[in-house]
């Protein structure tokens, strides 16, 4: 479910990060001269070709890092037989790991250690006592 979550919400972000490249000035692009001599109707489906495909990419990378988490949670959770703040932080860790891996030991040491810090932080922020409590 967070997978498709994920693609879902990152399908919007990376529409919308696409959208925001065609409000800079033209003149800042160097692909600008090109984009210009087209007429109208092939620059739009230019840029929402663009912008299809930017998102498509967007929605593959947070599918991949939710179905990867929550994943990886759910398992340590099982394994542990606990629902506390450690199983977010060692999810968190092995998820950074395995995406920044391809980039070599030292990349995948710093992207487990940032994801699990940012996993940790969400995590306490979630589970703090509301003020009705």
């Amino acid at each position: 479910m967070s997978g498709v979550m994920g693609f879902a919400l990152g399908g919007a972000f990376g529409l919308f990060m696409a959208s925001m490249q065609y409000d800079t000035p033209l003149a800042t692009n160097p692909n600008a001269q090109s984009i210009i001599s087209l007429p109208l109707r092939q620059q739009l489906k230019q840029g929402f070709k663009d912008m299809g495909s930017r998102s498509y990419s967007s929605a593959k990378n947070f599918g991949k890092v939710g179905a990867i988490f929550a994943g990886t949670e759910c398992c340590i959770e099982g394994f542990r037989a606990k629902n506390d703040l450690a199983n977010g932080v060692m999810a968190g860790c092995i998820t950074g790991g395995v995406l920044a891996a391809p980039a070599g030991p030292q990349a995948a040491l710093v992207g487990c250690a940032g994801f699990a810090a940012f996993s940790a932080a969400i995590d306490s922020y979630m589970r703090r006592p509301s003020e009705s409590d």
